[in-house]
Parts: structure tokens; sequence; C-alpha cells
């Protein structure tokens, strides 16, 4: 095993292909192929998948990769140290539902981490991909919330996927509306009042579930319903309708400026947003930096 054939590995995780893989290091298809071919037979495991939709990581192949990073990184780091070499690129990818708070805390991560090279990710998208593209290695963390409703359904996926939760927080349920709505100044809002204002919610594609929505609540039927695809676009709505959707209360006006407000909703409800990783492999520098910005930002 060497360096260089972690380095293919990753390479390859990163890019989710061997062809796109080979053109960044500059070597051709089939020689990556027979490296990393070597390098299973070598360690007696299938670090990737070959599908016809392309290649995947594998369970087994998951694991690895978590400490390949880590023996890469300390490698980068003693060659900088002792050789005077340029550090490598630093990469970091996260997935998350839409949370002003990861991407504050991702702003921190590259003002106080980020080298002068880095190829960095962050992925607002839908429940079932942040899932999928934590258990593909597409993404190292993954950002969801888990409730009453749908925690058998989530915690069925990570078990699958040999993904855990970790909590981040614990919050009861709020809405988001402009300060010129005329519930504004309300300190509590029931679903009775909401009713004649539009319900903005963000689109789940073809796993629409119940179960996947991103907001609690999301059986009750609505007269008037919007889906969107961003978060810019939902605020957007927010405000130019009086809309409103449900959500966590935690809020970024530093990123979203003073026209939205967290309202608290009358409701028993309780969200426990958390981060998702592989089970069993190692994170990253940076990825672990990125958890305590996520802690700090819910905290501030």
């Amino acid at each position: 095993m060497t360096l260089q054939q972690l380095r293919y590995v990753i390479e390859v995780a990163n890019r989710s292909s061997i062809n796109e893989a080979a053109k960044r290091l500059f070597i051709s298809q089939p020689s990556l192929s027979n490296a990393i071919k070597e390098l299973e037979d070598e360690i007696q495991i299938t670090i990737f998948e070959r599908t016809n939709k392309g290649i995947l990581l594998s369970k087994a192949g998951a694991e690895f990769l978590g400490y390949a990073r880590q023996v890469v990184e300390q490698a980068d780091l003693l060659e900088s140290r002792y050789k005077n070499a340029k550090p490598a690129p630093q990469h970091f990818s996260v997935s998350t539902q839409h949370y002003a708070f990861a991407v504050n805390a991702f702003v921190k991560l590259v003002n106080e981490h980020g080298h002068d090279e880095y190829e960095l990710a962050l992925r607002e998208t839908k429940t079932h991909e942040i899932i999928e593209d934590v258990r593909t290695q597409r993404s190292e963390i993954g950002i969801l919330y888990v409730n009453e409703f749908n925690k058998n359904v989530i915690n069925r996926l990570l078990k699958n996927a040999n993904l855990m939760f970790t909590s981040l927080f614990t919050a009861k349920a709020h809405v988001f509306i402009s300060v010129y709505n005329p519930l504004a100044k309300q300190k509590v809002i029931t679903l009775d009042q909401l009713q004649d204002y539009p319900y903005l919610h963000f689109e789940q594609g073809e796993y629409n579930s119940f179960h996947f929505a991103e907001e609690i609540l999301s059986t009750l039927s609505h007269k008037k319903s919007i889906r969107v695809n961003d978060r810019a676009t939902l605020f957007n709505l927010l405000i130019g309708l009086n809309g409103y959707t449900i959500s966590t209360g935690v809020l970024s006006a530093d990123l979203n400026g003073n026209e939205i407000i967290p309202v608290p909703l009358e409701s028993e409800e309780t969200i426990h947003v958390g981060w998702i990783c592989h089970r069993n492999a190692a994170l990253s520098k940076l990825a672990m930096e990125y958890v305590e910005a996520l802690r700090a930002a819910v905290e501030a």
C-alpha cells in the first residue's frame, strides 16, 4: 500500500468517476483502474462497487476512505513542515437541509481553516439526497432533523447506510414570517391563524414523502401551498406574499437580514436537529472543525 494509491482512492471518491479522477491526476484511466484494483486485492476489500450508473463506495470502502484521508493529511503536513512543500488543496463537503446556521458554520470554517487552496462543497439539498450523499461519501457530513413522526423511517435509512446521527440541538416548532406580516407581533401563532396565508415548503423530488419533508406537521392540509427549491426564493416569498414556513426558530440576521423573524408556533412538536456521518469512518480535520463550527453557530 502506497501514499500514491491512497491519493488515487481519495480523488476517485471526490469525483465519483474514474475518468474524471484520471484527468485530475494526469494519468490514464486504465492505469488508475489497475492501481485501485491492485490495492483492493492487497487489502482484500472492495473499495468501489462498479454499477451501470458509475462507481459507488462500498461500506468497507467508506471506512477505508476515512483512514486514507487521515494518513494523506498527515503526510501532507510532514511534507509542508520539513520539505517546504506547498500545502495540498483541502477537500471537504457537507450536504444539508436549508439551515442558515449550516451556512454560518461553513463561512467560519473557511475563514479560520481555509488554506490558500481548497476545494469545498456546501450542498443545500433534499432529505433523501443528504443521506445518499453521506452514504456514498460525496459528503463527509450531512445535516437534517428527526422527530417522532419521521424518526422510524430516517433511522432505518441511516442504519441500512451504516450512518450515525449525532444531535446538535432540540427545538420547539416556530414559523418564519416577514416583519410585515399581520401576525408578526404575535407572541405565539396558532395553526388556525395561518390558514389564510400561503404555506411555503421545500420540494423533495421523487422522494416526496411526508417523512422526508423538511417541515414538521407535514401531513396537514393547506388552502394555499407553494413548493420551492432554495432558501433565498422561500424567504423572498415570505416577504412578497406574506407566506410562512415551519422550522426550528434558529435564524441568522447576518445572512438573511432583519426582514424575516421566527415566532413560536402553538404545538407540542419537538425537532431534533443533528449531523450524520459514516459510523466507522474517521472524520477529516476539516470535518471535525466544521462540527465545532456548527455547535458554535447554534449556540450563538
